[in-house]
């Protein structure tokens, strides 16, 4: 996992994307859904993607995680 920050160029661009862009519940929501089809891929077996498995596998964690950092979903008690 990197611990590197941000820099501030990221930080405006990211803001920028967010207030003008799409809002980061529609993000989170857009995340998943893509998550989802991935996941629906790989379960089946789809040729295309057999040899993409390993990077969709630490993708599917990544782009999960980020979907709880703009809607936490999953973590609500």
């Amino acid at each position: 996992m990197s611990t590197n920050t941000l820099s501030k160029e990221t930080e405006l661009r990211l803001a920028e994307f967010f207030n003008t862009s799409i809002d980061s519940k529609s993000m989170a929501k857009t995340l998943r859904q893509v998550n989802y089809i991935l996941a629906l891929n790989v379960m089946h077996e789809n040729e295309f993607l057999q040899q993409e498995n390993i990077n969709l596998d630490e993708s599917f964690y990544w782009l999960n995680k980020l979907a709880e950092i703009l809607d936490p979903y999953l973590e609500v008690e």
